[in-house]
C-alpha cells in the first residue's frame, strides 16, 4: 500500500534563456502576480515565482533563466521543465519509491525556492534506479497540513 498522497500540483516550471519575454507574457500579459525570486548559484537558476490563484489551492508557475548558460543544470533545456506535485508525506513517498526502483536526483530532501521541502525524481533511469521522470523532471514538495486538512476537508 502506498504511504502517501499526490494531493495536486504545486507548481510548473518553464525555462528560458533570459526570463525578460516570459515576464511580458505570464506578468503583464496574463497577469499572473510575482510572489518572489530565487536564485542558486548551485543549481544554476535565476528564478520568479508567480502565482495563478489564490489560496491553499494556488499553483505556481516559476519562470527560470540559467545563470551561465553553459553549465548544467540547464534549465532552459526542455522549456517545460519540471512540474511539482503537493505530497502529503514527502519522506515516506521518497522511502517507498526509492524501494520501488525510483531514481532521484543528487541532493535528497531540501528546502525549494519557495519555502517547502523539496526533492526531484529524476528524468533518467538507470540500471540500480530504472524507474524515473522519462525525460520530465518530477519536484516532489511536502504539502503544508494547512493544505492537507483543507484537501481533506473538501473530500467528506
Amino acid at each position: 500500500m502506498r504511504p502517501f498522497k499526490v494531493l495536486g500540483i504545486q507548481q510548473v516550471a518553464i525555462g528560458s534563456e533570459s526570463k525578460t519575454r516570459l515576464e511580458k507574457l505570464w506578468i503583464e500579459l496574463m497577469g499572473l502576480e510575482k510572489k518572489g525570486s530565487f536564485i542558486s548559484e548551485r543549481e544554476n537558476v535565476d528564478e520568479d515565482i508567480l502565482q495563478v490563484g489564490t489560496g491553499l489551492f494556488s499553483v505556481e508557475v516559476d519562470i527560470m533563466q540559467p545563470i551561465d548558460p553553459g553549465k548544467a543544470p540547464r534549465v532552459h533545456e526542455p522549456r517545460l521543465n519540471h512540474i511539482g506535485l503537493w505530497i502529503d508525506d514527502l519522506p515516506a513517498a521518497v522511502e517507498w519509491l526509492r524501494s520501488k526502483g525510483v531514481r532521484f536526483t543528487p541532493g535528497g530532501i531540501r528546502k525549494g525556492a519557495s519555502g517547502h521541502e523539496v526533492c526531484f525524481i529524476h528524468p533518467k533511469g538507470n540500471e540500480e534506479f530504472p524507474l524515473c521522470g522519462e525525460g520530465v523532471l518530477i519536484e516532489l514538495v511536502q504539502a503544508p497540513l494547512e493544505l492537507i486538512c483543507a484537501l481533506d476537508h473538501s473530500v467528506t
